[in-house]
């Protein structure tokens, strides 16, 4: 079995959590990546990017009628994607530290692994 093939297998064995919890792993590991690495421009924004885009997929799920989450949590995951959108943009053109959407990051799975 090729690796596309055996990544492709167990993509579609794992539930919606196991798969938010990766997706997490990954972008924060970019995250951590760019703190240590002391990214800048570019590949700072390219990892800047790919957690908005997991966030605002995030809220965008929580914004559906059909999304079975406490309503009170939705609204909590939507703040929290704005939240990690404005912060985003000051990480990059103001230089704070990436560590708060590390840690809301980490966080979130440690969330994911609970429920």
């Amino acid at each position: 079995m090729s690796i596309k093939a055996y990544q492709r297998a167990a993509t579609q064995a794992e539930s919606p959590r196991e798969l938010e919890y990766r997706a997490f792993g990954q972008v924060t590991a970019a995250l951590v990546r760019a703190k240590e690495e002391k990214l800048v421009a570019a590949a700072l924004a390219e990892a800047l990017d790919s957690n908005r885009r997991l966030w605002n997929m995030l809220a965008a799920d929580c914004s559906q009628p059909k999304n079975q989450l406490p309503l009170e949590l939705r609204g909590q995951i939507i703040s929290l994607a704005m939240f990690v959108a404005r912060y985003s943009s000051q990480v990059l053109r103001e230089g704070v530290e990436i560590d708060p959407l590390i840690d809301i990051n980490r966080t979130m799975m440690e969330g994911l692994l609970s429920r």
